[in-house]
């Protein structure tokens, strides 16, 4: 019995106990809920026995009886109240079954009471704290979804309930577990970090753990991510740059891209390739463009309160830019909702976001609007407004046309290859069919296993992610376009409009 009672629980115990008397085993709560029931041997009277147990139940704790013993028809139940910890109610033990009872069935209950009740008050406080684990759990998820969207001030707020404050600056770590549980290897980066760093389970990836951790130089933290890998031999880690809090969403759009490539890697590990991040390079001129591309978005009023207004919008767009499909799990909604908010932004923005180039520009345009410290051009005295440039004019300005060479300079020079598989080839294409596999191995005539082999090895070069999102496309379609240009290409007629 007391074997059984470390190996199998309560539910272990009850099923024992209806098999060796022959009778409906369960406990309940003070008010008549079955907790756990079981009928070993199937009898057609069986399906009655619990509600029979229910209502004795009900009314042992009405008499604040310790047993009670009931008759109806041809059945027996017995119950008897269980110990318990002083801040949980004691659960009953119930049997029923029909008369004549088995001989001895009083002292097997008494004998079983004792580690039936030590299992149900372990029970108990392991499920309390898998709850606070959850809580914990959905409190730092939320955290890092404010320090994604820039409200430092309330994940401040909340950072200080759950310990510790967060840092300033910061490095951000993906780790991909590929085989150990999550949980444990969430565990062994607390054990790592001394507990300074905030450890996050992604709400997006499920084998993923995002680090935020400190950056300050003379920290160990800063070595964290090449040790998670080195001690977890099943992990690959990615990490980014050190930047301020604000720009955290940025530092795990680093992290992701570096994983893409420390999967190749034998060290299991990879930092962030050094690179501008467009928004800092489109000047006012861009910051111009941004609110006027947006502004029908922000403008936007919902007909009904329960509607989401502008700012959820705003969100949920940038949640489905990074991660395409898997918004439902970081914003925690069904997909019927995300795609009816999409149609809805579709329409107010007068863009097609199932293509690729409006999908760049939108990308582009909410970087550079969570970019607080870009300038604006000022409005002329006495006069109006200056036009507001398009996209096309933001990519053919200098600043922009040596980001774009310095994005694609990892590919070399076009047409290296001399057939469909010069990089540039493979990857305009793909681009061209809407980042689509079947479509882009149909043109380019490989198979699309082969196309997936041909992106997996350019996530390497380039240092990007290409197939996981977040992914590396709109800044590549964004290359693209700023080099065609350069080189005298005319716009195109779907392009996104401010």
């Amino acid at each position: 019995m007391h074997g059984l009672a470390r190996s199998g629980g309560s539910q272990g115990l009850l099923h024992w106990v209806s098999g060796r008397a022959q009778v409906w085993a369960g406990l309940l709560g003070g008010d008549g809920t079955v907790l756990h029931g079981v009928a070993r041997v199937p009898h057609p009277a069986s399906a009655g026995w619990a509600a029979l147990a229910a209502e004795c139940a009900a009314e042992l704790t009405a008499l604040g009886a310790r047993s009670f013993s009931f008759d109806k028809g041809a059945h027996t139940a017995l119950l008897y109240s269980l110990d318990a910890p002083p801040d949980v109610p004691p659960p009953v033990l119930a049997v029923v079954g029909r008369r004549p009872l088995p001989e001895g069935l009083s002292t097997l209950l008494a004998d079983v009471a004792l580690p039936l009740a030590m299992c149900w008050a372990a029970e108990t406080v392991e499920r309390k704290r898998r709850r606070v684990d959850l809580a914990e759990s959905r409190g730092r998820e939320a955290v890092l979804h404010l320090l994604m969207t820039g409200q430092l001030s309330i994940a401040h707020q909340v950072a200080g309930a759950l310990k510790p404050s967060l840092p300033d600056p910061v490095r951000v770590c993906v780790v991909a577990c590929s085989g150990r549980d999550r949980d444990e290897v969430a565990r062994i980066c607390v054990d790592l970090s001394g507990g300074r760093s905030w450890i996050v389970r992604c709400p997006v990836y499920a084998r993923h753990l995002i680090l935020v951790v400190p950056a300050k130089p003379g920290q160990a933290d800063g070595r964290l991510g090449p040790r998670v890998a080195s001690v977890v031999d099943d992990c690959v880690v990615g990490i980014s740059e050190d930047v301020p809090l604000s720009d955290t969403a940025t530092a795990y759009r680093q992290a992701f891209h570096a994983l893409a490539v420390a999967r190749g890697l034998p060290q299991r590990h990879a930092r962030f390739g050094s690179a501008p991040e467009l928004s800092l390079v489109t000047g006012a001129e861009g910051a111009r463009w941004a609110d006027a591309l947006l502004a029908p978005l922000l403008a936007y009023l919902p007909r009904r309160g329960q509607d989401p207004g502008s700012q959820e919008l705003a969100a949920t767009l940038a949640s489905w830019l990074a991660f395409s499909s898997h918004a439902t799990e970081h914003l925690k909604i069904h997909r019927n909702t995300l795609a009816a908010r999409l149609r809805l932004i579709g329409e107010l923005l007068d863009l097609d976001l199932n293509r690729v180039a409006d999908q760049s520009a939108l990308d582009l345009a909410l970087s550079i609007r969570a970019t607080p410290a870009l300038p604006r051009a000022a409005r002329p005295a006495g006069g109006a407004a200056a036009p507001v440039p398009s996209l096309d004019e933001i990519l053919r300005t200098p600043a922009v046309h040596s980001w774009a060479a310095q994005q694609t300079r990892p590919l070399g020079a076009p047409g290296a290859a001399g057939s469909t598989a010069d990089p540039y080839t493979t990857l305009r294409t793909w681009l061209e069919c809407e980042a689509q596999l079947g479509p882009a191995a149909a043109v380019l005539d490989i198979s699309v296993p082969g196309m997936r082999k041909r992106l997996t090895r350019l996530e390497t070069v380039l240092q990007r992610s290409l197939l996981r999102s977040p992914s590396a496309r709109y800044d590549l379609w964004l290359a693209f376009r700023a080099l065609d240009l350069a080189d005298g290409g005319q716009p195109d007629g779907g392009r996104p409009r401010p």
